[in-house]
């Protein structure tokens, strides 16, 4: 079957270009209805980007390019949009994923690279559309819920009942109050090895920000450092973290007055939010999305919550629910 839309970003393309396409090759995929093509110019290769109007704007994505840019960041060039179409020609910044190189002997550098760039990031507070959105109490709970709706409730089936809702509420409560009391940042929010690319130079370029907000300091340390595709050991994920501290505390983003700990609190608590939110996402794309893939990805979230909430007697009642209620359920569903 003819995908129209495919052709008619084929034909664009070309009027873009002056160079007649050949059959344009698809790119790995993404969690969104976004679609990435390898597209040319005659002499060099292009991304050529179909963000179907109605379920992928794409002006988010042009906006902050801009900023990113503007401040320093790494990003793709965009060539030419169309934001009424929903197409969009950018540079290409080839086909290595960060992911794909990592290893311990190598791990230290790249991440200090990535980390090194979150200055540059957190400084970009709005864009030409206005200031960027905030991440607050309402995307908070919004991100949250997805945990129980498309987890607990759609893939494991759990019986809810009054003691998972009482649990429940003060453990989302804790991770809102934890988040909203830390500084207010641009915050990239997909910040972790599958969008970040490794360039020609061995330079790192960043990708997928078109939802960036303002939001904790944190968030894409841990986005980075506790991510969901690859697991490193936590001493060595707190050194890169305290070195992020001190970075922080220099350019500015950070009062001195933060110590070692309450930054640890804030890291490790934000951590919480991001694998609560993510194990809900892995569990939507398998069910709404039909990408069952995901779901590989839940167990690593997972370990992360059981292990990270036992290091604070304040998240007891949660730590001893997930692992009495949830964790059982996921194995027998498996």
């Amino acid at each position: 079957m003819e995908d129209k839309r495919e052709v008619a970003l084929q034909a664009w393309c070309e009027a873009q270009t002056g160079v007649p396409q050949p059959t344009l090759e698809v790119v790995s995929g993404d969690a969104s209805f976004r679609r990435y093509f390898r597209a040319t110019n005659g002499k060099e290769s292009l991304i050529a980007v179909d963000c179907p109007p109605g379920k992928e704007p794409m002006e988010p994505f042009l906006a902050v390019a801009q900023a990113y840019a503007d401040a320093g960041v790494t990003v793709p060039e965009i060539i030419a949009a169309d934001t009424e179409q929903g197409f969009m020609l950018q540079s290409d910044f080839g086909q290595i994923l960060l992911l794909s190189k990592l290893h311990p002997r190598n791990a230290r550098q790249y991440y200090q690279q990535a980390l090194a760039a979150l200055p540059n990031i957190m400084s970009v507070r709005s864009t030409e559309l206005g200031e960027l959105p905030a991440f607050d109490t309402a995307l908070l709970k919004r991100e949250l819920s997805l945990f129980k709706d498309w987890l607990l409730q759609t893939h494991l089936n759990l019986n809810w009942n009054n003691e998972d809702q009482e649990i429940w509420q003060q453990f989302s409560q804790q991770l809102i109050d934890n988040a909203l009391e830390q500084p207010q940042v641009g915050v990239h929010r997909d910040y972790h090895s599958r969008n970040l690319m490794l360039l020609d130079d061995d330079s790192i370029g960043v990708i997928d920000f078109q939802d960036a907000v303002l939001g904790p300091v944190t968030y894409d340390a841990v986005s980075l450092l506790r991510d969901c595709y690859i697991e490193w050991p936590d001493e060595w994920v707190a050194e890169l973290g305290e070195g992020l501290r001190q970075r922080l505390v220099q350019s500015n983003h950070l009062a001195a007055q933060i110590e070692p700990e309450q930054w640890q609190r804030w890291f490790d608590w934000m951590g919480l939010q991001r694998h609560t939110k993510a194990a809900g996402i892995f569990a939507r794309l398998a069910h709404r999305d039909h990408k069952p893939g995901y779901l590989q990805d839940v167990p690593r979230t997972l370990g992360y919550l059981q292990r990270v909430s036992a290091n604070y007697s304040q998240l007891s009642d949660y730590n001893q629910w997930l692992e009495k209620r949830v964790i059982p359920a996921w194995k027998e569903a498996k």
